[in-house]
């Protein structure tokens, strides 16, 4: 892979060179690689065939939980998340013990192991929200909640510059995986102020199927909103909107 340099920049192919633009810039590389039909068919590469499926399924699987969780994202993912959730489904995939390579999946996976993620690394939850919080994931309910006892703003919220007001948000997602079907519940607070006045206890309750047999999801974020002339405006279009899964339940 090179570089392009110089006024003119190409896109397209010429003779064995292909040129394109990226988020990195305008490159170059040259073409070739192993044939398609060879990839397929192959004993020398059925690695790459296993690998190829599994990252496919993860990339299927990332595509669903993003779909599920699309209100809140719309206002808190960077632009690598959908590249950084397929990496992490993968981990999921590759920590199943019970099917041969090739055929793991999410379902015999660990996807506990998405604990943690963040979708917007611009904003996380972990530097954002300092407000201690009780997330809980009930099967036979049902019953994905989180809870945050009363707080003061200005103290427990590291806000962007610019925040006057803020808004806590949470789902809880029902997903799967192999039908790529999902049920999500989502709740927010009213828009609050940003400062020193201690908040109202929060509580949030999103419920899913009881007895579920899916994978269980419970997201946390916070908006953030600029007041101007008496109006609230959410600030720098939420590029700075944390979001991040709190708690999983497998199976």
């Amino acid at each position: 892979m090179a570089r392009q340099k110089g006024i003119i920049k190409l896109k397209g192919t010429i003779g064995d060179i292909t040129f394109y633009k990226t988020k990195d810039g305008h490159l170059a590389r040259e073409k070739g690689g192993v044939d398609a039909s060879r990839i397929a068919n192959d004993p020398a590469f059925q690695r790459t065939r296993e690998n190829g499926s599994e990252f496919g399924r993860a990339g299927k699987a990332g595509k669903t939980l993003r779909t599920a969780l699309r209100t809140l994202l719309l206002n808190s993912a960077d632009n690598r998340m959908v590249s950084r959730l397929t990496q992490a489904m993968v981990k999921v995939i590759q920590a199943d013990l019970v099917n041969e390579r090739g055929l793991r999946n999410v379902i015999d996976g660990e996807a506990e192991l998405l604990v943690g993620f963040e979708f917007n690394i611009g904003g996380k939850l972990g530097t954002s929200l300092f407000a201690p919080f009780v997330g809980a994931i009930d099967r036979v309910t049902g019953e994905i909640s989180v809870d945050l006892a009363s707080f003061v703003p200005a103290n427990m919220i590291a806000a962007p510059s610019g925040t006057t007001h803020f808004k806590i948000i949470s789902a809880g997602a029902e997903i799967n995986f192999e039908a790529e079907t999902f049920v999500v519940a989502s709740s927010e607070t009213a828009i609050l102020p940003w400062d020193f006045a201690p908040t109202v206890a929060i509580n949030h309750l999103n419920t899913v199927t009881p007895n579920s047999v899916s994978p269980l999801f419970l997201a946390l974020g916070v908006e953030y909103y600029q007041e101007v002339n008496g109006r609230m405006y959410p600030l720098k279009n939420g590029s700075y909107n944390p979001l991040s899964l709190v708690q999983v339940s497998g199976l």
